[in-house]
């Protein structure tokens, strides 16, 4: 596939975006850095762009960024400041320093791996930023990136050294789904929240060591993530098809990727309760819904772009991105019916 060429009108509306917050309020991730590069490679126009930012930012209410400290990070003291949302300004000075001083690929490498166990920092946005980042090649949006991860970093627990019970992501969120403790734990608004509540139950200890990692576990993820999501079409099932997608844009930096992957899925096993316990499908109902007849990625990609809601764009582009790496005719499937293209394929006989 051709490298997607930025036009200086696109480039000029990314290159505003820094200056407002990751978040806003009560935390929530700002998707639109993200979700405006994601516009303008499913055929957005620069008009559709901005029209889609005012609405998004008029919406949200989206915070200006921070000011900086007068004490500046160095690399001997910037991990004091990990989970520290106040640091976030001060990080990113930092984190920018380095990006010019070693080059976007040297320095994601560099400080990744200490990143990697925190992947679910603002429910896996920093993870897409950073990925975006990566994907534009642009040392602003990816010194931004590893800023926002370490200043949201979620602690989740540290395998313990027990033996896996499964190489099966499936497998694995279908016996978390079965610990009914975890039924106390309250359901809130944000997703990030609802991670560190399992994280915080007596009951997930030992969890993080339930899944073998091996070299085809990045598409087992990406299968499983599609089946629950196809089963459910819930919002915080639709995190688990882009976050793959993600996690394969930022796992080459990583010299353990294993550390990202196990932490990724743990977190997607945490999100269960928000999903309302799906259903998992098994092979003959996702053989069916294969063949259901999906509209072409042009006209998903058209509804998506038209779309003011940040998950359609979203789920558009990494499901076809997700389709062209895997072969899995499902990815248009879910997408079409995400866009309200198709009748619910999960209600045929």
């Amino acid at each position: 596939m051709p490298t997607h060429i930025e036009t200086p009108e696109v480039a000029s509306i990314l290159e505003a975006m820094p200056s407002f917050g990751s978040e806003f309020a009560k935390t929530f991730a700002n998707h639109a850095p993200m979700v405006l590069t994601a516009l303008d490679r499913i055929g957005g126009a620069p008009e559709r762009m901005q029209e889609f930012f005012d609405h998004y930012n008029g919406t949200k209410s989206l915070f200006e960024f921070g000011t900086p400290s007068e004490k500046p990070l160095t690399a001997e003291n910037w991990h004091a400041q990990i989970g520290n949302r106040a640091a976030e300004p001060d990080l990113r000075i930092f984190f920018a320093g380095e990006v010019a001083r070693l080059g976007i690929d040297d320095a994601v490498r560099c400080y990744i791996d200490r990143l990697a166990p925190g992947v679910g920092a603002s429910a896996f946005h920093a993870l897409m930023r950073l990925a975006y980042g990566l994907m534009r090649r642009n040392e602003t949006d990816v010194a931004v990136a590893l800023g926002y991860w370490a200043a949201t970093f979620l602690e989740m627990p540290e395998p313990t050294g027990a033996g896996a019970i499964t190489d099966d992501p499936v497998e694995m969120i279908a016996k978390v789904a079965q610990i009914s403790s975890f039924g106390e734990i309250p359901i809130g608004e944000l997703l990030w929240h609802n991670m560190r509540g399992h994280a915080e139950h007596p009951d997930f200890e030992g969890i993080v060591d339930w899944l073998a990692i091996d070299d085809g576990t990045l598409d087992k993820m990406a299968a499983a993530s599609l089946a629950i999501f196809a089963s459910s079409q819930h919002f915080a099932a639709l995190h688990a098809v882009t976050g793959v997608h993600w996690l394969r844009i930022v796992l080459p930096y990583c010299t353990k990727p294993e550390v990202m992957l196990r932490k990724f899925w743990l977190c997607i096993s945490t999100l269960i309760p928000d999903m309302e316990y799906p259903t998992l499908p098994d092979a003959e109902t996702l053989t069916k819904w294969r063949a259901v007849d999906a509209p072409p990625w042009s006209k998903i990609w058209a509804v998506a772009a038209a779309s003011y809601d940040e998950h359609d764009i979203s789920i558009a582009y990494s499901a076809y991105e997700e389709e062209r790496v895997i072969g899995d005719p499902l990815y248009r499937v879910v997408a079409a019916r995400r866009m309200g293209l198709i009748p619910d394929y999960r209600k045929l006989s």
